[in-house]
Formats: structure tokens, sequence, C-alpha cells
């Protein structure tokens, strides 16, 4: 890994997870985790990892509304949302009402869900009081608090320290973003499904794929840094069984319409550049046509390239799941159309970020002062030539004899 680090440092990363899947015990969990869960899925783990004194923390990107997927969480669990699930957006004036639900759910077992606290930092220290209350009394046992925020340097560490913290980022790689974009839909949603559909979902879920991944070329991938979403994938799949639904007495597949509500509307609605609309609407003619349903090629421009993904036919879900982690090729620009040097610089900026935060959570050396810049190694050696010159050593001694002396002993405290 030195060598990789000295001579091929865009390499660097792939290397690290190698070397994590290859010593850890279950070390793809690391690298790889959750890829094949939903949201819910890992709602559901954390919640059974929480407990009245233990917040779950959502932290917000782009798109993200966790407030659904708790309501869904709280039915599975015999809480009725209307009544004992209790959601306060704070701002000003809210603390007293967020203050009062909590007291509520602590005595009576609900439910708490407080939205943006970054907006309310001051109020984080009383919730943090507060906690700290609840956890002294004891809590109804079915009591639980959710939490959530943009990131913020502003919440106290007390708080997060205490909480189970989720976020909903997308994984690294097209083969682990497949697997997550899939997963959005449970098993029932896909087994229920006609096969056309199924089908379509499949290459659409590739798509979603494509338009997130691009964004780690940079000006290679998109002109701009879009905010694309699972939300986008919800809702082109909902757009896409309505459409199928009303043109299921034709058994055409209106590929123009879903091409334009996909590529205008859901995902397009985000892209503001004209050359990206332009790259948008490209993959989606190579993806959204009839070829698609005869095990169509999802990779563009590899003709004559030993490498390939094609789309599956239609497949129970776990085979599925199956065809994307056995088929789906080692990662490489290829799946985007590109050349393969395109990931060079943007994995040598990942090794360059990922050894500076290396660097940064190094421990320092202890003390205040002008140090500026001196290693642990050289205050060690001054010390050492400082503690070595014993006339300097005399001169620091204190007479402890001389000190208790002038000390009653009713003033000799622990200082």
């Amino acid at each position: 890994m030195l060598v990789v680090r000295v001579l091929r440092p865009d390499r660097m990363t792939t290397s690290i997870d190698n070397f994590v899947c290859r010593t850890l015990p279950n070390g793809e969990n690391y690298v790889y985790c959750d890829s094949t869960s939903s949201f819910d899925d890992v709602l559901l783990s954390s919640y059974l990892d929480s407990t009245t004194t233990t917040p779950i923390y959502f932290i917000l990107s782009p798109g993200s509304n966790p407030v659904r997927s708790v309501e869904s969480l709280a039915k599975k669990q015999g809480i009725d949302p209307m009544k004992m699930l209790h959601t306060i957006a704070l701002g000003q004036g809210q603390d007293v009402i967020a203050m009062n639900k909590l007291e509520i759910g602590h005595k009576e077992g609900h439910w708490v869900m407080l939205q943006n606290i970054h907006l309310m930092p001051k109020f984080l220290i009383d919730l943090e009081k507060k906690l700290d209350a609840f956890a002294a009394e004891g809590s109804n046992p079915s009591f639980r608090l959710f939490v959530s925020s943009d990131p913020s340097n502003a919440i106290p560490i007390g708080l997060l320290e205490r909480s189970i913290k989720l976020t909903n980022e997308p994984p690294q790689g097209v083969k682990q973003n497949i697997k997550r974009a899939f997963t959005q839909f449970t098993k029932e949603e896909i087994e229920d499904k006609d096969t056309k559909i199924k089908t379509i979902l499949f290459a659409l879920c590739f798509f979603h794929t494509v338009m997130l991944e691009r964004r780690k070329f940079g000006p290679k991938g998109w002109n701009m840094k879009y905010p694309f979403n699972a939300g986008d994938l919800r809702d082109s799949s909902t757009v896409l069984n309505n459409y199928m639904e009303s043109n299921a007495s034709s058994g055409k597949i209106p590929w123009d319409d879903l091409k334009y509500i996909f590529g205008e509307i859901m995902y397009g609605g985000h892209i503001v550049d004209d050359w990206d609309r332009i790259l948008c609407a490209a993959y989606l003619d190579s993806l959204m046509n009839d070829a698609l349903l005869d095990e169509a090629e999802l990779f563009p421009f590899i003709d004559g390239r030993p490498i390939s993904f094609k789309c599956p036919p239609p497949l129970p879900y776990e085979k599925y799941i199956e065809h994307i982690e056995t088929e789906c090729p080692p990662e490489t620009p290829l799946a985007f159309g590109m050349h393969p040097n395109a990931e060079i610089d943007f994995r040598t900026k990942q090794c360059q970020e990922l050894f500076m935060i290396l660097q940064e959570i190094q421990p320092r050396g202890g003390g205040s002062g002008g140090g500026g810049g001196v290693t642990v190694q050289e205050k060690i050696l001054e010390f050492m030539h400082r503690v070595s010159d014993e006339a300097q050593l005399d001169s620091n001694k204190l007479n402890i004899d001389d000190i208790a002396g002038k000390l009653g002993e009713d003033s000799r405290g622990p200082y």
C-alpha cells in the first residue's frame, strides 16, 4: 500500500478498500455497508438499538425527508402517528412546544420528532439537560426521540455522542448504487408488477445510478452539481406505473412520454445547463427503447470491449439482487461511456483528501503556547535537555515543607 501511495495515488482508495475487505472480519460490511438494505430496514435496525435516552439523529442530505419513514415505522410498532407521534419543526417560539411534547412523550410513552434542530442551537443545551433528567427519572419504555438537522457545527457534542446517527447519502460505486436504488422498493412492490414494468424499473435504477455517480467526475461528469436523490427515483417509478396502467389496453409502451417525464421533469427539473440536459436525454435514448425488453446492454459505447452489463429478463426480487452482485463488472468509467482515464483526476483528489483527514485526526502534542509546528519528538528532546541540567532542575524545585507550614490545617484543600 505504501508503494501504491507513492506510484499510483489514484488507486489508493481502491487499495484501502481491498485491504479492509481482506483483513478485517466481515470487512466488506465496512466498505459496502447497507447497500442491500432500504432506508426503512436501516431505520428499523437502529430503532431496535435505541432506548428512551438514546435519540435517533437524522443528518439530512439534499432531498431526504425521514418523516414518512418514521411514520411508517411507528405504524409497524403499534404507535398511532396521528395521536402518539408528535412532529415539531423547530423555529422561533417552538422550543416551548417541543419541551411540552417531550414531557408528554416521556410520561405517556409517545414518540417525539424534532426537525431542523440546527436552527435553534441554544435550545439544544436545554434539550441535553432534559434528556439527562429523563435518564435520572426513568421514562416510559415506549418513549422515543427522533431529531433531524443539516450538517452543522452548532450541534453540541454531547447530543451527538448519545445519539444513533443516520444519513441517507448514496454509496460509492455503480454496483452499490444500483443495489441501493433497487432496494428502495420492497419485495412486494417488485413481485406485484407487470414483467415490462419490472424491466423498465431496473433500467431506471441504472439510469438513477448514472445520474448520481457522474457527479464524482466533477466537470467531466456534469457542468454543475445537481441534487439528484432517491425521491426522483420514487416519483419516476410512480409515474411509470401510472403510464403503463393507462396504456395497458394498447399494449404499447409510451417510450417518448416516459423519456420526457424522466429527462425533462423528474431528473431534468434539477438540470439548468443545456449540455447537461442533452447528456441526460442521450442516456434515456440509449436505455428507453424496445431493445430493453430483449436483455439490452446497459453500458453505452462498449462495442468490442471485454466488459458488459445487460438488463436481465423478468426475475424474482432476490434474483435481481443476485444479478447485480454477480454480473456488474468492477468499477470503471466505461460504465458511463467515458474513457478509462476519466477517473484518474477524481481518484487522485480522493486520495489527497483522505490523507489530509488522516493527518488532521493524528494526536497532537500536549500543552498550549507558541509551539509553531514543533513535533512531539522535538518537544521531548527539548524537555530532556532541560531536565538534564541539574542546576536548572534544582532552581525549579519547590520547598513543600515551607509551603505546608504557611498553610493552616483548615485551608489545605485539593490545590
